[in-house]
């Protein structure tokens, strides 16, 4: 997560697609190392980047 975001800086909605992600990044890597998971880590990276621009105003 960006240093200068906190856990209350998100929306609940976003809280909880964050959360269903990481839980399908946890199942897919129950699979075994060689399970690819970036598609689920870039898609968490925008939240996370859609929720410093609506906290910085931009």
């Amino acid at each position: 997560m960006a240093d200068d975001l906190r856990f209350s800086d998100f929306t609940t909605g976003e809280k909880a697609r964050i959360a269903a992600l990481t839980a399908r990044a946890a199942k897919r890597g129950l699979a075994g190392d060689g399970v690819d998971i970036s598609d689920l880590t870039r898609r968490i990276e925008r939240i996370e980047n859609q929720a410093l621009r609506r906290k910085n105003g931009k």
